[in-house]
C-alpha cells in the first residue's frame, strides 16, 4: 500500500501533474476513437471511484476529500471525466455519419421530444432529485464555516473558495494586477470575443470534433488544463505555506522547500554575464522589455507568415491578430509556470520602483 501512495505522491509533482494532464489531452484527441469507447469511459469513472476509496483509508487524504469545502471538488471531477468523454464519444459518433454521408444524429426528427410533456416531466424529476440531494448534503456536512477572522490565527493554508482556486494559484506566478485583474478580464472579453473571432457554422447544434478539431482542442486545453486542474492542484496538493504535497502525504507546516527564484535580469547580468545590476531601470530590464514586447507583438506576425498562415488567409488580419493576441495571453500562464519549475524564473520584467512585475 505505501509503495502505491508513494507512487502517486510522485505523480502528483506538479511539473509531472501538469505534463501528464497535457499528454492525455492530446491522446484523447488523437486517439479519440480509443477514447470514445464505453469501456474506457466507463473504465475511467471506475477507477476515480477506486483511487478515492482507496484514498479514504489513509487519514492524510481522507483529511482533504471530507472537508465540506472540498467535496464538490470530488464531484466535479467526476462530472469532469463524464461529460469531456461522453461529448468525445458523441462527436465521433456524428464524425462517422457525416463521413457516411449522413446528417449529425441532433438534426434528425426521430430524436426530438416534445416540450410537453417529455421535457417538463424530465425538468421536474430533476428537480425533486436535486432537491433531495442538497438536503442530504446539508444535513449530513457541516457548512464550511469558521471562526471569526482574527489577525492572531491566520488560517495555513488560507484557501480562497474553490472556483477561485485557479486564480489564487496564477497568484504564484504573476502580480495580483495581472492574475487578478488582467488575466480574468482577458477570460471573460475573451469568451465574449469567441462568437465573433470564430464564424465557422460549422459544430453549430450537433457534436462534432473532425470539423472543429482546433477549437476544440484550444476549448478543452483552456478549460480542462488551465482551469479544472488549477482547481483539483490547489485542493488537494496545495498544502501549509502553499506548498505542494503529494495526496497522501502528511501536511508538515515545518516542510521547507529551498527556492531561489531569480529574475530574468539577474540571469542575464548577473549570472551569464558576471556584472552587477545597472542602475538605470531601462538598461537593467532591457531583455525582459524586449522578451515581452517580441511576445507581444512580433510573435503575432511571425505566426501569421508561417504556421499559422492558413488561418491569417482565412480569418483576415483582424480577427487573427486578436485571436492570436488572446491565445497568448493564455499560453503566457503556462510558460510562466514551465519557466518557475525549470529555471526558477520569477520576473520576466520586474520593475518594483513602479510596482510593475510580468
Amino acid at each position: 500500500m505505501d509503495f502505491i501512495k508513494g507512487i502517486f505522491n510522485v505523480l502528483s509533482d506538479p511539473r509531472l501533474f501538469f505534463g501528464l494532464g497535457v499528454g492525455a489531452l492530446v491522446f484523447m484527441i488523437w486517439k479519440r476513437e480509443i477514447f470514445a469507447r464505453n469501456a474506457v469511459g466507463y473504465g475511467l469513472l471506475a477507477f476515480a471511484a477506486a483511487f478515492i476509496v482507496f484514498g479514504y483509508f489513509d487519514p492524510n487524504f481522507k483529511l482533504i476529500i471530507l472537508k465540506p469545502d472540498n467535496v464538490p471538488i470530488v464531484g466535479l471531477i467526476f462530472l469532469l471525466l463524464f461529460f469531456v468523454w461522453y461529448s468525445i464519444r458523441e462527436g465521433v459518433r456524428n464524425d462517422h455519419r457525416i463521413a457516411a454521408g449522413k446528417g449529425p444524429i441532433e438534426k434528425e426528427e426521430s430524436d426530438r421530444v416534445w416540450v410537453w410533456p417529455d421535457l417538463v416531466y424530465t425538468e421536474l424529476i430533476s428537480l425533486i432529485v436535486c432537491s433531495i440531494v442538497l438536503i442530504v448534503w446539508s444535513i449530513v456536512l457541516a457548512a464550511p464555516l469558521e471562526q471569526p477572522a482574527s489577525a492572531a490565527a491566520t488560517p495555513n493554508p488560507s484557501k480562497a473558495p474553490w472556483y477561485f482556486l485557479g486564480l489564487q494559484e496564477m497568484l504564484v506566478y504573476f502580480d495580483p494586477w495581472l492574475a487578478g485583474v488582467v488575466l480574468p478580464s482577458l477570460i471573460i472579453v475573451g469568451l465574449i470575443a469567441i462568437p465573433y473571432i470564430d464564424t465557422n457554422e460549422k459544430g453549430n447544434g450537433y457534436y462534432t470534433i473532425a470539423e472543429r478539431k482546433t477549437e476544440i482542442s484550444l476549448f478543452l486545453f483552456g478549460f480542462v488544463i488551465l482551469w479544472c486542474s488549477l482547481i483539483i492542484l490547489g485542493t488537494f496538493l496545495r498544502g501549509p505555506n502553499w506548498n505542494f504535497f503529494g495526496p497522501f502525504e502528511y501536511w508538515d507546516t515545518h516542510k521547507l522547500e529551498a527556492l531561489t527564484n531569480v529574475n530574468l535580469s539577474e540571469y542575464v547580468w548577473v549570472r551569464l554575464l558576471n556584472t552587477g545590476l545597472p542602475s538605470s531601470i531601462l538598461l537593467r530590464e532591457f531583455f525582459g522589455i524586449f522578451a515581452v514586447l517580441a511576445y507581444v507583438f512580433v510573435l503575432p506576425v511571425i505566426l501569421a507568415r508561417t504556421v499559422l498562415k492558413y488561418y491569417y488567409e482565412k480569418m483576415g488580419s483582424t480577427r487573427f491578430y486578436v485571436g492570436v493576441f488572446l491565445f497568448l495571453m493564455m499560453m503566457s500562464l503556462p510558460v510562466k509556470m514551465l519557466l518557475r519549475w525549470i529555471l526558477n524564473l520569477k520576473y520576466i520584467l520586474a520593475i518594483p520602483e513602479f510596482f510593475f512585475n510580468i
